[in-house]
């Protein structure tokens, strides 16, 4: 790729005059060799999958082979059609569909990991809502997709997305970035508003701990999957409003390295600490154990 930070891609988008979805699409094929067409045939049939994972998690039975997480995303829909949420139409909905692909997860469903499986369903959830709200073709949602990409690749190269090496801000923090960042230039906003949107999100998820009851990504990581489409939501509109992230992105984005790197072991998806490690927590765990030592039992 010819750009290493968010500041050289919003250079290099400028000195193009074209937007960051379409370069990412021009540098992943150079990358790859493969004509750009095909690059993108296979992103739309990734967003393909993203549409069918949110129409299964409102519509079908999600319950997890836990029995711990599942129609969440069903409930949240049906408060939203009664008009009393408090939210409102476009931001509930993308928290309902961010919900729903989530659960398709936790019960062994398809999805497509953006750029985690634990935090799948905050790019769906935010770019299938404002679609549906916008009326936008598949066609504009794939390049959404390769702006998306282009932001996640330099987060990836510059710090963590994996929970492992730094917590729940490195896993829903990113793709709250990336959602934010993407629907910024989705909406019509210069390369330099997706960058500021993308340091505005990672800001408000720094220091998030990754802490999955029972070693699951199920309890709280379902749940954080619904306010993180409400957070980049929400800083897509700071940004296209003017609102600039002070301290740069990239520099945010180191900060997220740093922080990651500090996190003790417990916090970073060992289940060794923060909620999992709750009375109720260690319950979990221990039912679950127990339920596993039967399922041994009875093969």
């Amino acid at each position: 790729m010819n750009f290493h930070t968010l500041s050289q891609l919003a250079a290099l988008a400028a000195e193009r005059n074209t937007e960051i979805g379409a370069l990412m699409l021009e540098e992943q094929s150079a990358e790859s060799g493969r004509p750009a067409d095909a690059e993108f045939a296979k992103m739309k049939e990734y967003y393909g999958v993203m549409k069918e994972a949110v129409q299964r998690g409102m519509t079908e039975n999600t319950t997890s082979r836990s029995g711990l997480t599942g129609l969440d995303a069903q409930r949240v829909g049906a408060y939203n059609a009664s008009g009393e949420s408090c939210l409102g139409g476009p931001s509930g909905q993308a928290m309902a569909y961010a919900l729903a692909v989530s659960e398709v997860n936790a019960s062994m469903g398809r999805i497509i990991a953006t750029p985690t499986a634990g935090s799948c369903g905050i790019i769906p959830g935010v770019f299938l809502s404002c679609q549906e709200r916008f009326g936008w073709d598949d066609d504009k949602m794939t390049y959404g997709l390769f702006a998306a990409g282009a932001i996640g690749y330099v987060i990836a190269n510059n710090s963590f997305v994996s929970g492992a090496e730094g917590g729940c801000q490195a896993e829903v923090g990113s793709a709250i970035g990336m959602a934010a960042g993407a629907l910024t230039e989705l909406r019509g906003g210069t390369p330099a508003q997706a960058v500021h949107a993308v340091g505005l999100a990672l800001k408000n998820t720094l220091g998030l701990i990754c802490d999955p009851v029972g070693g699951l990504v199920e309890i709280p990581c379902i749940v954080r999957n619904g306010f993180g489409a409400v957070t980049a939501l929400a800083a897509a509109d700071m940004a296209l409003a003017g609102v600039r992230s002070v301290i740069p992105s990239d520099e945010v984005i180191k900060v997220m390295l740093e922080v990651g790197s500090s996190m003790p072991e417990k916090h970073r998806e060992t289940a060794g600490g923060g909620l999992a490690q709750t009375p109720t927590g260690r319950k979990i765990m221990e039912d679950l154990r127990g339920s596993r030592r039967e399922e041994k039992l009875e093969s």
